[in-house]
């Protein structure tokens, strides 16, 4: 193709998957676009699609608090009887050398998801009540993206299953509701990135900034 022929790039999307480039079009209400090579939705026009994604960043973020305020789960072994929390098992590591342990255990399952469902909250917000975007809409957006492979409480939620497993013959072991809103929090997210179109949400927040 020319240079002369050549599209404007604001009319180019590129594939996260493969990075093939395809022209941006319009789409008819709820349909999607795929990547012509690979498969994965490329675009979606779902125009409840945002508020869903707002009301399960809420949800979740509110699940999270609780996650981290109530008790996680309690043993029972020998008369002996110990509840622990999230913060808890952060605080099990915060001494000597484990410390740097304690840090990151802390950052990849309690701050950056809540830094990440933060950042949706308030690039979205506005975007759901057909206003003008916050200051710093696309930088916030920008950083939920960019924190995504870091968050990792569904990576926790296994971990811990796992040793609930092999705990369970020698303890008593009671789950807390701090377990079940953890677990609702992983699920709630998942559902949360499937709805999330990313060249959609770019596009709303440059539309509504004009």
């Amino acid at each position: 193709m020319s240079a002369a022929a050549s599209p404007p790039l604001d009319d180019l999307v590129a594939c996260p998957q493969c990075d093939t480039l395809h022209h941006a079009a319009r789409l008819p209400v709820n349909t999607r676009a795929h990547c012509q090579r690979c498969g994965i939705v490329l675009m979606t026009s779902q125009p409840a699609a945002m508020a869903r994604i707002l009301s399960l960043a809420l949800t979740a973020f509110i699940m999270m608090i609780a996650a981290v305020s109530f008790p996680f789960l309690t043993l029972d072994a020998g008369g002996l009887n110990n509840a622990t929390s999230v913060i808890d098992a952060v605080l099990a590591f915060n001494d000597g050398y484990a410390f740097p342990l304690a840090v990151a255990v802390a950052f990849f399952i309690v701050v950056i998801p809540l830094i990440r469902l933060g950042a949706l909250i308030y690039a979205l917000g506005p975007l759901v009540r057909e206003q003008k975007p916050r200051s710093g809409a696309r930088a916030a957006f920008g950083l939920a993206e960019r924190l995504r492979p870091w968050s990792m409480a569904e990576i926790f939620i296994v971990g811990v299953t796992v040793a609930l497993i092999k705990v369970a013959g020698m303890a008593v072991v009671t789950i807390g509701p701090a377990f079940w809103a953890f677990a609702g929090v992983v699920v709630i997210t998942v559902l949360k990135d499937q709805l999330i179109c990313r060249y959609s949400i770019w596009e709303a927040l440059d539309q509504a900034a004009r």
